[in-house]
């Protein structure tokens, strides 16, 4: 693929007071983007990508995962401007993926920070050009440490992979800039092939759902793979119980009180008989007018109720409320012997952030 031109840089700053000149809101310099160049930038950027996945080592490649699963210690990530952020953002990726991984600053290293260093330890250095002065000093201390020196560089024969113990070259063809100088195809394969790594680490640890969803307890993918019904549930003194017998009119006010939208009707051992919504309530009174206040809530109620055990995931309560033949805004909690324990409802599904 030939290099791109050079676009058209002008900087001249748009002045976007039509008052000025006299009225005239029409300028010599309008900054655009056209809807060709930008599909041409971006499929530029995928042709350059495809270059660097079609040349990439896959040997060099399977090297470095297995040196990185197999380590005892910590895999300690490094670079220097944007190759930093990558190391870090990889570094991240591991971490949350359970392996003991880590970002370090090479200035920082230089100044103490290498004192985290061991010989059970593997040190990676993504650069591009492999000829980075901070990581070229960072070379003999972290070598004194004892770790494995790992370089991921994309120009070849550099010095920074001569002095390392592996080197994976990341081909790049050239950088998407039209200067072929800022950072952005180099760091964009970066990216990937240390996420791809980390993957390919999971999947030979074969992490389980429940031990990723413990590193992000915050996210909503963890709270969806770590909280149970139990968990979200309201409890014994929260809910609005009440008997067969009871009249529908002396219960409006345990109805309307405990924020459920219904009444849990149970016996006297606790067993959920059924339940009355508000819903129902608005049916009622419209079929039956002045007879409501004769009416129990046993003769109303839904005795075939949609209910959920404690140790479901809240995550199925959610899907179960969600499901036909109409979704329903809550679902009483009951155990093996059908004894209401609790009430899970949407709202406070919603409210724990699943």
């Amino acid at each position: 693929m030939g290099s791109l031109p050079p676009p058209s840089l002008d900087f001249s700053p748009i002045d976007h007071n039509p008052l000025k000149n006299g009225g005239s809101s029409h300028h010599h310099h309008q900054q655009e983007i056209s809807r060709d160049n930008l599909l041409n930038l971006f499929t530029s950027q995928q042709d350059l990508l495809n270059h660097f996945f079609k040349h990439l080592d896959l040997s060099q490649t399977l090297d470095f995962s297995r040196i990185l699963l197999s380590t005892s210690g910590t895999v300690f990530f490094t670079g220097v401007g944007k190759s930093a952020f990558v190391a870090n953002k990889v570094s991240q990726t591991l971490v949350s993926l359970s392996f003991r991984s880590s970002f370090l600053s090479p200035l920082d290293a230089l100044h103490g920070d290498i004192g985290a260093l061991s010989p059970r330890d593997v040190l990676v250095f993504f650069s591009k050009s492999g000829a980075t002065e901070e990581l070229l000093r960072l070379v003999p201390c972290a070598r004194a440490k004892g770790a494995f020196l790992v370089s991921l560089t994309s120009v070849s024969g550099n010095p920074l992979a001569a002095v390392c113990d592996m080197n994976v070259h990341l081909p790049l063809q050239r950088e998407l800039c039209p200067f072929n100088l800022a950072p952005v195809t180099s760091t964009a394969i970066q990216m990937v092939f240390g996420d791809t790594i980390a993957v390919a680490l999971m999947a030979a640890r074969n992490l389980s759902k429940e031990e990723y969803a413990s590193n992000h307890p915050a996210g909503r993918i963890g709270k969806s793979l770590i909280f149970k019904v139990k968990d979200v549930m309201k409890k014994q003194e929260e809910l609005p119980v009440c008997k067969e017998g009871d009249l529908i009119m002396d219960q409006l006010v345990e109805l309307t009180s405990k924020g459920c939208g219904c009444l849990l009707v149970v016996d006297e051992h606790r067993r959920l008989i059924g339940t009355f919504t508000d819903g129902d309530l608005r049916r009622t009174l419209k079929a039956s007018g002045e007879a409501i206040f004769k009416l129990s809530v046993g003769e109303m109620c839904n005795r075939k109720p949609r209910t959920i055990g404690p140790e479901t995931m809240a995550v199925e309560a959610m899907k179960k409320m969600e499901s036909p033949p109409s979704p329903v805004q809550f679902l009483p909690v009951i155990n093996e012997d059908n004894t209401l324990i609790g009430i899970v409802t949407l709202h406070g599904l919603v409210s724990a952030g699943l």
